[in-house]
């Protein structure tokens, strides 16, 4: 791989991990603003939601991070 293609992946792993870092915040305010609700609140369906949301940006975040792995590897096989 040659230089310039290499500094745009590194580029774009940069703004994967910022991009990470940014889900992370967000989960867990989500995660703290569902514990904070009453617990009738949390059984309810905009509790449900707040849930399935907290859940699908974790899924969100195993991926990105999975991408990140792979990018790593290939940069270790330069």
């Amino acid at each position: 791989m040659n230089r310039q293609r290499r500094k745009e992946l590194e580029r774009i792993y940069d703004v994967l991990q910022d991009c990470v870092s940014d889900l992370e915040c967000v989960r867990e305010e989500e995660q703290e603003a569902f514990d904070n609700l009453p617990e009738s609140l949390q059984y309810s369906e905009k509790g449900e939601l707040m849930e399935e949301c907290v859940d699908n940006i974790d899924s969100v975040i195993t991926d990105l991070d999975n991408v990140c792995s792979d990018l790593e590897e290939i940069f270790g096989n330069q």
